[in-house]
């Protein structure tokens, strides 16, 4: 799991580093460096932070060149998913899911993602919040006076469910569900803040942005 780890196993495996992400495994970052162990735990929440991180991790690996070259062709597609999101006849307005009890919306890197995509975050103000506690939206028909065109769900991890959108009290009228343009964004393509996210998640937000963009 994200935020428990068997710790005699991993000391087990006698690994020469080991990488974490975020506050979340601080405590477990902790207890492997009280067994000995060398850790490095990352803390990147922007799609430049995703960039920096993976160069970094080269230099400390000692494969810079690789990290670079890989660097490269992520800001490439980046830049390519940019130039076709400049084409679309409008920008729908996005809201991304990360939880829904309570409702959670997107943390900053799948926030500027959704912007590269052609879309615009609904909730930019939260995405600048690092900690998924201080992005809970208190009042849930706050996203129906926000208006979003496209709704995403990524649960971490937990399939995420339109029908129980739908469901929500108030949101039919939500330009969203009124279209049907509700879409899930595996968790594993967009949550974690890697070169998956830049690619795979960023295709899928473009991809769903695109076809609403078609019809418009």
């Amino acid at each position: 799991a994200f935020t428990s780890a068997k710790i005699g196993k991993i000391v087990e495996l006698a690994p020469d580093l080991v990488l974490g992400f975020s506050d979340l495994q601080a405590d477990i970052a902790a207890e492997l460096i009280r067994a000995g162990l060398e850790v490095h735990v990352f803390n990147h929440r922007s799609v430049a932070d995703i960039l920096r991180m993976i160069a970094m991790l080269g230099g400390m690996v000692g494969c810079e060149g690789s990290a670079a070259a890989l660097v490269e062709r992520l800001e490439e597609g980046i830049e390519k998913v940019r130039a076709s999101a400049a084409r679309l006849a409008r920008r729908p307005r996005v809201y991304f899911e990360e939880w829904d009890e309570p409702q959670i919306s997107g943390i900053r890197w799948v926030s500027e993602l959704v912007g590269i995509a052609g879309g615009d975050d609904v909730f930019p103000e939260l995405a600048r919040e690092s900690l998924g506690k201080n992005r809970i939206i208190a009042d849930p028909l706050e996203v129906v006076r926000r208006a979003p065109d496209i709704i995403f769900g990524s649960w971490c991890g937990k399939k995420f469910r339109p029908e129980r959108v739908v469901a929500r009290a108030g949101w039919g009228d939500v330009p969203a569900v009124k279209g049907g343009h509700l879409y899930e964004v595996k968790s594993s393509m967009i949550l974690q803040p890697g070169p998956a996210a830049l690619t795979d998640g960023l295709a899928a937000l473009h991809g769903c942005i695109s076809g609403w963009a078609r019809t418009r």
